[in-house]
């Protein structure tokens, strides 16, 4: 985008929200960089240079706006869904990857030497990877501040700083402010933090459909990790440093974010997680436009245009719920993980209300005795199966994972089959383009629209759709509302083979029980 000025510079005149997060707009005269949308006064043409990232207008030596506060505008949906090394890398940074490993490691994790991820990063997004995790810090770093009543020392720690005198250097270089000055300004506006949490606003573009993204989490809430009340939604979370309990609630243009972290150096990643669970960084004007001219499909976005693809707060978990949520209803496939989060879940060390442990892991599952667990031998074999492989590093469902190599690899385990891969790689690995094939909810829908059924009609269809069949998918499933329906009742859903999974596949002609898990 930034390579049309002319084009970015009447966005910044309409002052046009939706393209915050997509560039930054440094003004030389002032030394600040600002969002698209600031307010304050249109700075001439000449003293305007664009960014892709803030990391990168930090690096020409620019502090934050104090105005529009720019560090806190959406993410570029670019970054959220992209499947390149860039977008991988920068998903795993924005999670704290540098700083929990370094940047050979990173670097390791990619298939990249470290010269050869600077290149790309600094082409791509206009900054290294310590430059944008150096970015991350300091916007970590200023909500630990303005949110936490702890130490500066405490807050330069948890937010990855090397030195409290780094840290301090960070602030001022960054927000023109001292730490001090910081705590103050927040407690004057909102009173002082809350004992025990950490609260924040996790902004997205308009349009945004909040209530049908916790109406969908609501539906498969697993009991024990997960709750919705109304318009509220809390879970565990499995962090890299310890566990977490968040609560998060739709409102103007944003979910409010209530986080209680075992860690605070894992608020970084809490924040990524949180934000990709409800699809914050997407584009749903980008999406809107192009699905709300497909005769199919208009009418329903027309009339839900800020609908989002619902995403997950760990790869794993959604993957075991996938397999879990094979051939059964969404009630009973909500009691199975139900079993396995109270036999195998380890329990939260301060529970809120019913959330009270957090979901097993990959390794723990690789271990469990197959006859404990309250399914078919064949599924049972499959999760156990997958858990050896997400344990040992085989396959990867996190923020840094390519999707046709997950999804490859997710085929590979015995019972798992295309609609499983497919569902996984959009609620997991941010696929905008998935569409789980033969789905009897997707059928249903499309029979309701006056629509072919047969496999051939239904992909020329889609077809159309591309690249944003995820959000189709999504807006067809929400037209049926909250009713059990069919996701993988057949061959055709699971695919799977006599010789793969050493079991016959169900018939097509049996009785849809399943819905989407």
């Amino acid at each position: 985008m930034i390579d049309d000025f002319e084009a970015c510079y009447q966005f910044m005149r309409s002052r046009d929200p939706c393209y915050d997060g997509y560039f930054f707009v440094g003004v030389l005269s002032t030394g600040i960089y600002c969002r698209p949308s600031c307010p304050a006064r249109l700075p001439k043409r000449r003293n305007v240079r664009l960014f892709r990232t803030a990391a990168a207008a930090q690096e020409e030596g620019l502090r934050a706006c104090k105005r529009c506060d720019p560090d806190a505008a959406p993410g570029s949906p670019a970054w959220n869904r992209r499947a390149d090394v860039a977008g991988r890398a920068f998903r795993l940074i924005a999670e704290g990857a540098v700083d929990r490993d370094g940047v050979p490691a990173l670097a390791g994790r990619l298939g990249y030497s470290q010269r050869q991820l600077q290149r790309i990063l600094t082409e791509e997004v206009g900054a290294g990877p310590l430059a944008l995790a150096r970015a991350q810090r300091a916007q970590a770093a200023r909500v630990l501040i303005e949110s936490t009543g702890i130490s500066f020392a405490e807050a330069a720690l948890a937010a990855g700083f090397g030195s409290v005198r780094q840290f301090n250097e960070t602030i001022r270089a960054v927000y023109a402010r001292t730490p001090t000055e910081l705590r103050h300004r927040a407690r004057r506006r909102s009173g002082g933090p809350s004992a025990g949490t950490i609260e924040l606003r996790l902004a997205c573009r308009e349009p945004f459909d909040g209530e049908s993204a916790i109406r969908f989490l609501g539906h498969r809430a697993v009991p024990g990790v997960e709750s919705a009340d109304g318009l509220v939604y809390r879970r565990s979370l499995s962090l890299p440093h310890g566990g977490a309990v968040v609560e998060l609630s739709p409102e103007s243009a944003a979910v409010r974010c209530r986080l209680r972290l075992d860690d605070l150096r894992d608020l970084a990643a809490a924040v990524s997680r949180c934000r990709r669970l409800f699809d914050l960084d997407a584009d749903p004007g980008a999406v809107s436009a192009h699905l709300g001219r497909d005769r199919h499909l208009g009418e329903l976005v027309r009339r839900r245009p800020g609908l989002r693809v619902p995403g997950c707060t760990d790869g794993f978990e959604l993957a075991v719920r996938a397999v879990v949520g094979q051939q059964v209803s969404v009630l009973a496939a909500r009691t199975v993980a139900a079993r396995l989060v109270e036999r195998y879940g380890e329990p939260l060390a301060e529970p809120l209300g019913s959330i009270a442990r957090r979901f097993p892991t990959a390794s723990v599952l690789a271990e469990a005795d197959p006859a404990e667990l309250s399914m078919p031998r064949a599924r049972a074999a499959a999760l156990r199966e997958l858990g050896a492989r997400v344990a040992g590093g085989e396959l990867r469902l996190d923020a840094g994972a390519e999707p046709r190599a997950a999804v490859a690899g997710l085929l590979e385990v015995p019972g798992i089959g295309p609609w499983t891969a497919t569902y996984v790689a959009m609620r997991a690995l941010g696929d905008p383009d998935a569409y789980p094939p033969g789905d009897a909810g997707l059928r249903r829908a499309l029979e309701l629209r006056g629509l072919p059924a047969d496999r051939a009609a239904e992909e020329r269809i889609s077809a159309a759709w591309r690249p944003w069949r995820s959000y189709a998918t999504i807006h067809l499933w929400s037209s049926l509302g909250d009713e059990p329906l069919s996701a993988a009742r057949s061959a055709r859903s699971r695919s799977r083979s006599p010789s793969r999974s050493g079991k016959r596949p169900a018939s097509s002609s049996g009785r849809a029980a399943a819905a989407r898990p």
